[in-house]
C-alpha cells in the first residue's frame, strides 16, 4: 500500500467558520478562530503537457506566452510555525527566461516556474541543464527548458526558511526518487516534492504531521502595507495547498473571495496593528 490519501474537495471563503477577517474574537481571549481547509489532491500537473519527454526541438508549447505572469498580481504572504517564520514570499521576485535562468542555476537549487491563472510549477535542478520534478503523479527527469513550457522561472531557495542540506544531498534525494508514481509517492504536488528534498523534513509528504484539533500553522496573506487577513491550519501540507489555489487565481481574485465571505463594502478590513511584509514577526 502506497502512502496516498483520497481526493477531496476544496471548499471556498464562504464555507468556512470564521469570525474578524483579521483572525480575532472579539468575545473571547485575543486568539485567531481557527480555520479548516479540505483540499483536491492538486494542482500544477492540470496545466502541464503529459509528453514532456517527447517535445521535439522545435515544438515546445508556447501556450504560456498568451498569459505572461503578472508580478502585480501575485500575493504576499508569511507563514507562521507557532512563533516561528517558516516561508516569506516578498513581492518584488523577478522571473526570467529558462535560457537566463539556465546560466544562474546550480546543482541543488529549487526552481520556480510561474504564469497568470497557473499553479507553480517546481523543480530541483540537478546538473548538466536537468532538473527532477513531480509531474502528473510521477517523479520525472527533463530538461529544464522542456519542463518550462515557455513560462519564466526564478530560483526560489530562500522562500523557505528551513536550513538546507548540502547540494550533493539534494541531488541525490531528487535523482533517487525518479520514476516513482502514483500510490508509490508521498508528496500531494511539485512544491511539496521539490521543498522536501532540499530540506528533508518529514511536514512535506503526505502524512507528515498528525491532525489533531490543534492549529499551530498561521498563513498571513498580505495585501497592502495596512491590509492583511490571517488563517489558521493543522499542517504544513494544507498550508501550501491553500498558497498555491492563492498564487494560481491572483491577489485580486482572493480578495474578492474575502470580501463576498465578509458581505463588507471595502474589501478588506484594516489590521488593528501595522504589518510590514518584509518583516517575518507574527501579529
Amino acid at each position: 500500500m502506497g502512502n496516498q490519501v483520497e481526493k477531496l474537495t476544496h471548499i471556498n471563503y464562504a464555507e468556512v467558520p470564521t469570525s474578524d477577517p483579521n483572525g480575532f474574537d472579539p468575545d473571547g481571549d485575543g486568539t485567531r478562530i481557527g480555520v479548516s481547509y479540505i483540499f483536491s489532491n492538486d494542482d500544477d500537473d492540470q496545466d502541464q503537457d503529459d509528453n514532456l519527454d517527447h517535445f521535439p526541438p522545435d515544438s515546445r508549447p508556447v501556450s504560456h506566452e498568451e498569459k505572461p505572469f503578472d508580478p502585480d498580481n501575485e500575493l504576499e504572504c508569511v507563514v507562521y510555525y507557532r512563533d516561528e517564520c517558516v516561508y516569506e514570499r516578498s513581492s518584488g521576485a523577478a522571473s526570467v527566461s529558462p535560457e537566463s535562468l539556465l546560466a544562474k542555476c546550480r546543482p541543488g537549487d529549487l526552481l520556480e516556474f510561474v504564469a497568470t491563472g497557473q499553479y507553480p510549477h517546481w523543480a530541483v535542478y540537478v546538473g548538466d541543464f536537468q532538473v527532477v520534478h513531480l509531474h502528473r503523479a510521477e517523479v520525472k527527469n527533463n530538461f529544464l527548458t522542456d519542463v518550462s513550457q515557455g513560462k519564466k522561472g526564478r530560483i526560489v531557495n530562500g522562500l523557505y526558511r528551513h536550513r538546507a542540506l548540502p547540494p550533493e544531498v539534494i541531488v541525490r534525494n531528487a535523482m533517487d526518487h525518479v520514476g516513482t508514481r502514483d500510490r508509490d509517492l508521498c508528496w500531494r504536488n511539485s512544491e511539496c516534492f521539490a521543498a522536501w528534498c532540499r530540506f528533508g523534513r518529514r511536514e512535506f509528504k503526505i502524512g507528515g504531521e498528525i491532525r489533531i484539533g490543534k492549529q499551530p500553522y498561521k498563513l498571513k496573506l498580505l495585501f497592502s502595507e495596512k491590509k492583511s487577513h490571517v488563517l489558521e491550519f493543522q499542517c504544513l501540507e494544507d498550508v501550501i495547498m491553500e498558497k498555491r489555489r492563492n498564487d494560481q487565481i491572483g491577489k485580486d481574485a482572493v480578495m474578492q473571495e474575502l470580501a463576498n465571505h465578509l458581505n463588507a463594502t471595502d474589501p478588506l478590513p484594516r489590521d488593528p496593528r501595522p504589518s510590514s511584509p518584509s518583516v517575518c514577526c507574527p501579529s
